[in-house]
């Protein structure tokens, strides 16, 4: 128990570092490995403030207040505050408010960058806002008037915020006013609980985000099975991350934000597919304790239990501002679609995959937080899945890889691949799913037709064998922000071409695409390619549904109405497994042996 309690503490962390830090410092750039190469993934919005240059130049006619000054009254970690502003002389349209936090966000709280070779000049404002709106995004007259408004929403982040109007637009900032102190009644609050499965699979781990260290207070989660239970405490481990964490700029510098303190606990000895209710705290020393809200999830099923199992799976989410912040208009304009269909369909599947690009921080540690708070109702509720490995799920077994490293043939991750594809137990868990986040397989994405490849170079040259081998039913690739589904293929030579039932004798593994869930959409090659059955540049998601052990079906929704644009159904017995596929490979023993 505890070897699992470590590796999914380092997996999170792991995932956390990597997605926050730059380029830099990324684990394979390589040869067979590209960079990201479509806009959105190089243009985190925040990015574009020039916060580096900005001028002080505060102006004592001016004048800006937030309302209200203290938040959360009732518990809530969201709040809308009412920001006004004067500006009597001046106004222009390039005039724009910053929200910052912690409040005091000037030169004292620079430090130097220290380490690494991507070292910066201190500036004189080196934190970046969370986020920022122009002054005349719902004050239309506000150039004419010199006076306007915003409606901003907030969450907890464990600091206080001011809010700054700045001018000269965010290219050639000049800072002019400052505003009051806003804060959380306790900003310190447990928050933003996410489930995961580890390797047991009568476990679950649940992890949460808090202000308050080891020395000021112990984590723990209470919990039980049964409407009100709570009769069972687990105790939290703690983890967090400083600048040397970080490789280089903005993390380092005008992108860092203090993360807080990371809480895991375990749930053990669960029952197969119960209820079970659960809330995150902390004991602090003068006894008291402070605890998050009440929460439920259901456990999962026993390996080669035969239910009806459903799953959620995409790429690329990103996060969205629901008060229409700037940050991130045309950045991910998907996400909040996605997010909000995920939520209204809760209640229709019980795990979800989000393979690879969470949240686009690129180096801004403040939309952690953010992208956590959004995802909530759902990782707060069903599992949460984000890294690589190996899992087993009722009738599924899954098979994650990291396509961030080399994937050839000889190295650490082709044999992490096969294990895991070998140790599939066919009977217990028949249908075999793999999944990375770069195209291992195939796509008829623009970048990749250009290149010639339709996948990542020098990918399903190395990995298709075993995908044959091991009779993958489907593989399931993010990074290209379209969704895309190819017949059975094998050494891009369509074995079947029956559109959306198979049944019988393997053929070969079906690529499947699913980076649309939120990011800026990409477009498909102009090349027509033969192994490509269906295709949809959308916003969506994909759905798993194992009825029992000879039926799956896989859907693709759209965000935007909810409905199913695709689907295929899979009618395998086990003997089908295990006899040769229609391409003549057979396993070493037969089903008679």
């Amino acid at each position: 128990m505890a070897r699992s309690v470590r590796m999914f503490e380092f997996v999170l962390l792991l995932t956390w570092l990597l997605a926050s830090k730059t380029g830099l410092c990324h684990p394979y750039h390589g040869k067979y490995a590209r960079g990201s190469r479509h806009k959105s993934h190089n243009h985190q919005a925040l990015s574009k403030i020039a916060i580096h240059r900005t001028i002080i130049r505060l102006d004592p006619n001016i004048s800006i207040t937030v309302s209200p000054s203290l938040m959360g009254l009732k518990g809530e970690s969201m709040s809308f505050v009412l920001v006004q502003f004067r500006r009597p002389n001046g106004a222009s349209e390039s005039d724009w408010i910053g929200v910052f936090s912690p409040a005091k966000f000037n030169g004292s709280l620079c430090t130097s960058d220290k380490y690494g070779t991507n070292r910066d000049f201190q500036p004189f404002l080196c934190t970046s806002p969370i986020k920022y709106q122009y002054a005349n995004f719902s004050s239309l007259d506000y150039v004419e008037k010199g006076e306007g408004s915003l409606n901003i929403r907030l969450i907890n982040q464990r600091a206080d915020f001011a809010f700054a109007l700045f001018t000269g637009g965010i290219e050639n900032p000049v800072l002019l006013g400052v505003s009051n102190t806003i804060a959380f009644v306790n900003p310190k609050a447990p928050l933003y609980p996410r489930l995961a499965l580890t390797a047991n699979w009568d476990e679950m781990s649940v992890t949460w985000t808090s202000g308050y260290s080891l020395g000021e207070a112990i984590p723990m989660v209470s919990w039980g099975h049964g409407a009100e239970n709570h009769h069972l405490i687990s105790p939290a481990r703690t983890l967090s991350i400083d600048h040397s964490d970080m490789c280089g700029s903005p993390a380092r510098t005008i992108g860092w934000r203090d993360p807080g303190y990371i809480h895991t606990a375990l749930f053990t000895n669960l029952w197969p597919n119960t209820k079970y209710i659960y809330k995150v705290g902390h004991k602090l020393k003068n006894g008291s304790y402070v605890w998050g809200k009440n929460f439920y999830f259901t456990s999962a099923p026993s390996p080669g239990q035969d239910s009806l199992q459903r799953v959620i799976i995409y790429g690329d989410l990103g996060k969205g501002e629901r008060d229409g912040s700037n940050e991130y208009n045309n950045f991910q304009p998907g996400s909040l679609n996605t997010t909000d269909r995920l939520v209204e369909e809760l209640d229709s599947f019980d795990l979800i995959f989000h393979i690879g690009d969470l949240c686009y921080a690129n180096g801004y540690l403040s939309q952690w937080d953010q992208f956590m708070e959004q995802i909530e109702s759902l990782a707060s509720q069903v599992p949460y899945m984000v890294a690589r490995y190996s899992l087993d799920y009722g009738l599924f077994h899954f098979c994650i890889a990291d396509s961030e490293h080399d994937w050839r043939e000889g190295t650490e991750q082709y044999k992490f691949v096969e294990d895991c594809l070998a140790s599939s137990d066919r009977l217990k868990q028949p249908w075999l799913i793999f999944a990375a986040h770069r195209v291992l397989g195939y796509s008829s994405d623009e970048w990749y037709g250009i290149e010639g490849t339709f996948s990542e170079p020098m990918a399903r040259e190395n990995l298709q064998k075993l995908w044959q081998k091991y009779k993958v039913d489907l593989a399931f690739f993010g990074h290209v922000h379209n969704y895309e589904r190819t017949y059975p293929v094998y050494e891009s030579n369509c074995v079947s071409t029956e559109g959306s039932h198979y049944s019988g004798n393997f053929n070969a593994t079906i690529h499947i695409v699913v980076g649309g869930a939120g990011a800026t959409l990409s477009p498909y090659s102009t090349i027509q390619t033969s192994w490509s059955a269906f295709k949809d540049l959308n916003h969506g998601f994909g759905k798993l549904t194992a009825f029992n052990r000879s039926v799956l079906l896989f859907e693709y929704k759209r965000s935007s109405d909810g409905k199913v644009y695709d689907s295929i159904w899979i009618n395998r017995e086990y003997k089908d497994v295990l006899g040769c596929d229609t391409i003549n490979n057979c396993p070493l023993s037969t089903l008679a042996s």
